[in-house]
């Protein structure tokens, strides 16, 4: 046991040192748009979630229970339990975030990740949620992917008793589907985000949980199509959430 805590402190330690160099790099990036192209920053900004992953000693495992090849286009969403996923989601899967305004603020990360192309949203805010979701049509419209938490912010471990319209508004519009992912961290009190804890509270937690796996869980891509309303098919994908939170967590 003493040598195996010794290892993911050593592992850590070098997880931490390669984080700090490629935030250096990339925060020094952001201040020169002309060097380098939004694309191939968002490229950067995937490679960098990864290493931010590793430095958190986290096991992100990826399950692919979908039994149909992913689309080409698609709005991921998922259950929002934690943090975590603002850097589990892009390090796996190739898509944008939707991220509440105040990320944008975070002293060292949030220009990163506003460099990197992703959205912002004031959720108290009808106004700022019109406009996210007319860039969000933007985006998919331009053939990229993004993620959207439907629960509309952290709720906690188990999902909350609604989900919002605007990710199924969007795919309805765009006839673009909904690409479902449910996460299940194992060590769920580590990772769950309460108020009033702060992000470097749970960055924390994280690091030193006894259980690091983390486990995203791929469905098959569900098709705008098969539904008459956005409330229609806001409850079937709610309705498949519960019954995951039942298999995986009850």
């Amino acid at each position: 046991m003493f040598f195996k805590d010794i290892s993911r402190i050593l592992w850590l330690l070098y997880g931490w040192c390669e984080l700090i160099v490629a935030t250096l790099c990339l925060y020094t990036l952001s201040y020169f748009p002309k060097l380098i192209s939004r694309t191939l920053y968002f490229y950067l900004f995937r490679i960098w979630c990864k290493i931010f992953v590793n430095a958190l000693g986290i096991d992100l495992r990826l399950h692919q229970k979908n039994t149909q090849p992913i689309p080409k286009r698609f709005i991921l969403i998922a259950n929002h339990p934690s943090a975590f996923e603002d850097i589990g989601i892009p390090a796996l899967f190739n898509t944008y975030s939707l991220a509440k305004a105040e990320v944008a603020n975070w002293w060292w990360a949030g220009r990163i990740v506003e460099a990197a192309g992703n959205l912002f949203v004031k959720r108290e805010s009808r106004e700022s949620r019109r406009e996210a979701t007319e860039q969000i049509i933007n985006v998919v419209n331009k053939d990229k992917n993004i993620v959207i938490y439907p629960e509309g912010g952290c709720k906690g471990r188990r999902i909350f008793h609604t989900f919002k319209h605007g990710a199924f508004d969007i795919s309805m519009k765009t006839g673009v589907p909904i690409l479902p992912v449910f996460l299940h961290y194992e060590s769920q009190d580590d990772f769950e985000w309460r108020d009033p804890q702060t992000l470097l509270h749970k960055l924390w937690h994280m690091m030193v949980t006894q259980n690091n796996r983390a486990n995203y869980y791929l469905y098959d891509a569900i098709y705008p199509e098969k539904f008459d309303s956005k409330e229609e098919y806001n409850a079937y994908v709610h309705k498949l959430y519960m019954e995951w939170q039942t298999r995986y967590l009850e």
